[in-house]
């Protein structure tokens, strides 16, 4: 089991780096909270 497993995790860049960082967590199982200032970023 994944030490990140059901921990929520807030991600607030939504560049590439944001992106890329959500989808490891998410992989490892993680809760996530994504925010960004632009709404079009965020999709």
């Amino acid at each position: 089991m994944s030490e990140i497993q059901n921990k929520v995790v807030i991600i607030t860049a939504s560049s590439r780096l944001g992106e890329a960082t959500a989808f490891r967590l998410a992989a490892s199982g993680a809760k996530l909270m994504l925010a960004a200032r632009q709404l079009v970023l965020a999709r």
